[in-house]
This record gives C-alpha cells, structure tokens and sequence, in this order.
C-alpha cells in the first residue's frame, strides 16, 4: 500500500511531529508498505530515506510565527502532488489549510486526518487565558469546530492518540474517531541507563551539590509549551529546597524563557539533543520530569520518561496526564505556576521512589495497528469503488 502524509508541520528542526514522522519513515518500509511525505521546504526536491522511504520537499514560504516551519502556499500544488503519487491512502497531519486541501482534492483514495494536537488547547485557550473559561472559549471559537466539521465527512477516518482527545472530538460533533496511541522507540529508554555521575555533572551545571532534586523538561521553546510558568514554579520551589532544571531545547520563546530566568544559576539551557541514545541516557538520570503543555495528544516526551522509570510532573489536561495517571505521576492544575510549585514542593518533600520503568506502548505497536486499520478502510473502499 503506498501513503503519502501531507505533514504541513514536519520541519528539519521541528519536535514531536518531526520525530513521530522520521520514526514513521522506518517503520512503514518494514511493515510492507510504501510511504512519501509531502512537507513544505526551501525549494523543490526529493529526499530518500531508508529503505526506499520519500520525502517530497515542496517550495514554500516561511511560517510567519515561527521561521523554522513553512507552510503550503495553495491547495493546487497539494493537488498536483497527490495526482502524481496516485496513493492508496492519504494522510492529512495537520487540520487547517493543508487538510482543506486533503479534502477537497478529486482523487478517489481514502483519506485520514491525524490530530497531532488539541486545536484549542494549543492556541485559543492559551490566547484567552485568565479572560474566559475553556467552555466559554469553545462556544465563542466555534468557527474552529466548524472548520473540521465541514471538512471530516470528507475523511474516512479521524485519528487521535488519546481517548480524552477523542471524546472532545466527539462532543464537538465530528465523526468516524479512532484512538490510536503512538509510542516510544522499543530499547532505547531505560531506568537502566541511569549515570549518576551525568546526573551530578548536570546539577553541578546547575550550580547544586549532587543531593539536590534534578528536574528535566524536553521541548521546544514554543509558546504553547508554557517553559516560562514552568520557571516561575521551579524558581519558587528553590527558595525552600536545593533543585535544579534543565531545560532540553531550543525555538522562538528562548528570549522569554531567558529573561523569566533572569540569570538565576540553578536554571541550565541545554541545545536540543539530536542523538536520541544520549537524550535516553539524561531523562533516565534525572529524577523526575517536568512538563508544561496541555496541548499535546499524546506527549512522547512523558511516554519516554515514563519508559526511563522517572515520576511526571505534568499538567491536568493533555496527553501527558494520561502518562502520569497511568504511572503515579503527579498533576498540577494547568496553566497556574502557583499550582505547579505546590507540586513541585510534594514531590520533593516526598523524596519519591522512581517507579521503575513500566511497560510502555511502542511506535511498532502504533504503526502496525494503524497500517492496519488504513489497509482494512483501503480494502473497503476499493470493493465500494
């Protein structure tokens, strides 16, 4: 079966959703299957990956909010693409101008919208914080709940990583849900890889003696990823205990993260890690994992720490919730730094066991259900034909 993923957002230094793709890109050639990417680029060109694998780069202007990323200038050039592949099924990994695209192109294969994110969560409830309630923001921005509702009965499928996110999916009226959570790379995160002389280098960066707390966070400096309130919490928890943070990443908010730091040396920057054995190695050493974002489906970030055998510190609403839920982990309320210190000072105050690894879903598990899934709507649709 040959899919093509239009992924408006997968970017040579973008974050979950590069990953997720990259992992995508070894894993559809073992699983039998043919897969293309189409994603916006500098110019025009085309990537081999692998074992045949594709990335088709196509010519498209800079994201004006974030110049790592472009987006797709028009619905026609998406068009051409797909005519020229002649997939069996597309993906849409993104729900606005590039699914509208998805949608309205006149091929016959079928087609899925992948919900890499809450749609609300990521912008809207961020943007009105502090002015309205979640529900109030929903009823005001319905024209987004329209936008997919107008184009989901065009989709043979809508995927989600997570049943909370599916049931707001639901409730918001779109149809033909499935939740398929994603997964961690199978043998690379470990308690095993615990060092403890990284874990004392680390807090030493942090100006700390070895017995102090090490949190990490591992992120993009995005807006949405809230490390600002993130260093608010910390910094008032470090007033009462010794704890250090070490932030993992890099983006347009690291000016702001900077100035919330404020030169205080308990707070390290550390430039995104690309070699995911050593990013395995820091989560396993550190000893506990601090988060932000509630606008995540399923947040690999905390299914890798979880992995690594380290407690979560996450928010209430979002993919990592459901991480920490599973694992003991604990929430905050999210969006209140004031809520996140006060969990940040049980958790110390605890001096909490790590909780050993458990037995996390891999990416394997992921993809082979959801190539599952699309061959059998393939199948079905060809009969149909």
């Amino acid at each position: 079966m040959k899919i093509v993923d239009v992924s408006a957002f997968y970017a040579p230094e973008g974050g979950g959703v590069r990953t997720y793709v990259d992992q995508k890109l070894v894993a559809e050639p073992a699983l039998g299957h043919e897969i293309v990417i189409l994603a916006p680029g500098a110019e025009d060109h085309s990537e081999v990956r692998g074992s045949g694998a594709r990335i088709e780069w196509v010519a498209s202007p800079r994201f004006p909010f974030d110049r790592k990323y472009r987006y797709f200038a028009d619905a026609a050039t998406i068009h051409r693409h797909l005519d020229r592949e002649r997939p069996d099924f597309v993906e849409a990994s993104s729900p606005w101008r590039s699914a509208s695209a998805v949608a309205s192109w006149p091929g016959d294969a079928p087609r899925a919208l992948v919900m890499h994110a809450d749609p609300m969560a990521a912008y809207a409830y961020r943007w009105f914080e502090g002015l309205a309630s979640s529900a109030t923001i929903d009823r005001n921005l319905d024209w987004i709940w329209r936008h997919l509702r107008r184009i989901n009965p065009t989709f043979d499928l809508v995927v989600s990583a997570s049943a909370s996110l599916s049931g707001r999916l639901a409730e918001a009226g779109l149809r033909r849900i499935a939740t398929h959570p994603m997964g961690v790379e199978a043998g690379l995160f470990s308690p095993d890889l615990r060092d403890s002389a990284l874990r004392a280098r680390l807090l030493a960066r942090c100006a700390l003696p070895a017995d102090a707390t090490l949190l990490v966070g591992v992120g993009r400096h995005a807006p949405e990823k809230r490390w600002p309130m993130i260093v608010k919490a910390v910094m008032a928890v470090s007033f009462d205990h010794p704890i250090g943070l070490v932030l993992v990443g890099d983006g347009r908010d690291r000016l702001r993260i900077v100035r919330e730091i404020d030169g205080n040396p308990h707070i390290h920057l550390l430039s995104p890690i690309a070699d995911r054995v050593e990013l395995a190695r820091l989560l396993a050493s550190a000893d506990a994992l601090i988060h932000g974002c509630e606008a995540e489906t399923f947040s690999m970030v905390a299914a890798e720490a979880a992995a690594s055998g380290l407690p979560l510190i996450v928010p209430d609403r979002g993919g990592a919730s459901d991480h920490a839920r599973a694992g003991g982990g604990l929430c905050f309320a999210s969006a209140d730094p004031t809520d996140a210190a006060r969990v940040i000072r049980a958790f110390v105050r605890s001096q909490r066991i790590r909780p050993g690894a458990r037995a996390v879903r891999t990416m394997a598990h992921h993809f082979s259900e959801l190539f599952a899934h699309y061959r059998q709507l393939a199948t079905a649709h060809r009969r149909a034909a």
